[in-house]
């Protein structure tokens, strides 16, 4: 069986104060799935507004993509079916900065 679906993934960014925030927002046609993220720049660092854009858009999809894995585990436990395995540790940064 051959299928084709389109999702849609939005991503809207408000940068104010030195804060930008952002929102991912995929929508499969059925549902919609939110992401939040968001950066702040420290206040002894040069204010590169790029960066905290690409920081605060790379948090709302990473927080997205968790959600959208949450919601598959969930329908395959639903079913019978196991699940993925969850990563456990740090995949970049520092060890003791990530929870």
């Amino acid at each position: 069986m051959t299928r084709t679906l389109e999702w849609t993934v939005g991503l809207e960014l408000v940068e104010e104060a030195g804060r930008t925030d952002a929102e991912a927002r995929l929508s499969t046609g059925t549902s919609t799935i939110t992401g939040h993220g968001t950066a702040r720049c420290n206040p002894s660092d040069v204010d590169v507004p790029a960066i905290g854009d690409e920081l605060a858009a790379s948090r709302a999809m990473k927080d997205l993509a968790g959600k959208l894995m949450r919601e598959a585990n969930r329908e395959m436990e639903a079913v019978g079916a196991g699940t993925v395995p969850q990563h456990t540790g740090p995949g970049y940064g520092w060890p003791e900065a990530v929870s």
